[in-house]
């Protein structure tokens, strides 16, 4: 089999564990997950298959017809589901709330509750178009209100401070500064990178050598769904980008790793969670009271170009939004601070 790309890695990863989750629902579960490939991602559907878990788990153990009728979640059959009303999603909904899972307290926010009865949403509208329910109560069930929540990004003197930190080490421990010796070109590069285009962290580490095009400042990404577009960087970023790229022609990966663009210590592919890490540990240094991860990261660079060029729609383009409207919900404190600018533009006398 030809050697597979990282992002084709990961679908197969996905896919397995998929296949894994869905042995232990209902049959009629991975019929659902057929239905919704051509218009969901892997991660979505393993997701699904969480929920669609715990929302089984919680009929068996609480609905006091299907606890006497079954022993194993994968016997309930669509059948009972048509028996369900709007008070039993309701009370589903409470139960989300605060629950007690395998000796765990679990407590779940809005916005937790908000994707699982929507994931159940989909669940029954598919089966109930597919003419298998007779009903879609929860059709009717309402989701919970969701709080507008401040977007946490960096300011511009700390996006300054966060690159030299990652260039100089100057407050880290003796212990961090012996390996920032080793990593800071790759460190200093990958956060220039990710600051100035935006890139989402799984399209970040998923760059190959190959990807970047020094000539037209442009790096090739693979975007959610698939899509394959190419990002242009800015002439600062490349500066740091060449110095890097001098550095990886000399460190040798391991079999499997050859084209990754970012190595790790182990020289393997960077992986997700350690770029995680690496942000975390520079953005604590200069912004302790800020809980900054790469999404912020994307956050501060949408900020910025927002701010430069007032432009909506090129920042939805740039982020690799599908719905500008998702870009306007997290830009929203901008154009009214922007609005409020405007008041004294035009003069009347």
């Amino acid at each position: 089999m030809a050697n597979l790309s990282y992002h084709e890695n990961v679908d197969k990863k996905n896919i397995n564990k998929l296949r894994e989750l869905g042995s232990e629902l209902p049959s009629y579960c991975r019929e659902f997950f057929r239905g919704i490939e051509p218009r969901t991602g892997s991660r979505t559907r393993i997701a699904y298959a969480y929920d669609l878990k715990v929302f089984f788990k919680y009929l068996l153990n609480n609905n006091p017809y299907l606890k006497k009728k079954y022993s194993d979640i994968s016997e309930i059959s669509l059948a009972d589901l048509d028996r369900l009303k709007v008070p039993d999603f309701e009370e589903f909904m409470e139960y989300l709330k605060y629950r007690e899972d395998e000796d765990k307290e679990l407590l779940n926010k809005d916005l937790s509750i908000k994707r699982k009865i929507s994931c159940l949403k989909s669940f029954f509208k598919y089966f109930y178009k597919l003419e298998r329910l007779e009903n879609n109560y929860i059709s009717r069930v309402g989701l919970p209100k969701l709080h507008q929540k401040e977007i946490v990004r960096l300011d511009i003197d700390e996006v300054a401070l966060l690159l030299d930190e990652a260039e100089n080490g100057d407050m880290l421990t003796d212990k961090q500064k012996a390996y920032h010796e080793k990593t800071k070109n790759r460190d200093l590069a990958l956060l220039s990178l990710m600051l100035g285009t935006g890139i989402r962290v799984s399209e970040c580490v998923g760059l190959n050598l190959t990807d970047v095009d020094f000539k037209n400042n442009g790096i090739r990404i693979h975007r959610k769904g698939g899509n394959e577009v190419t990002v242009y960087f800015s002439d600062e970023v490349c500066d740091t980008l060449n110095i890097y790229m001098e550095e990886r022609k000399t460190l040798i990966p391991i079999e499997g790793h050859e084209d990754a663009l970012f190595l790790s210590m182990q020289m393997r592919r960077i992986s997700v969670k350690s770029v995680e890490n690496l942000v975390k540990k520079y953005a604590y240094l200069i912004s302790p009271l800020k809980r900054i991860t790469p999404h912020k990261l994307r956050s501060t660079y949408g900020t910025n170009l927002y701010r430069e060029t007032g432009d909506i729609y090129l920042v939805a383009d740039v982020l690799g939004h599908s719905d500008v409207n998702t870009t306007k919900k997290h830009y929203a404190a901008i154009e009214d601070d922007r609005r409020k600018r405007a008041r004294n533009m035009v003069k009347l006398r």
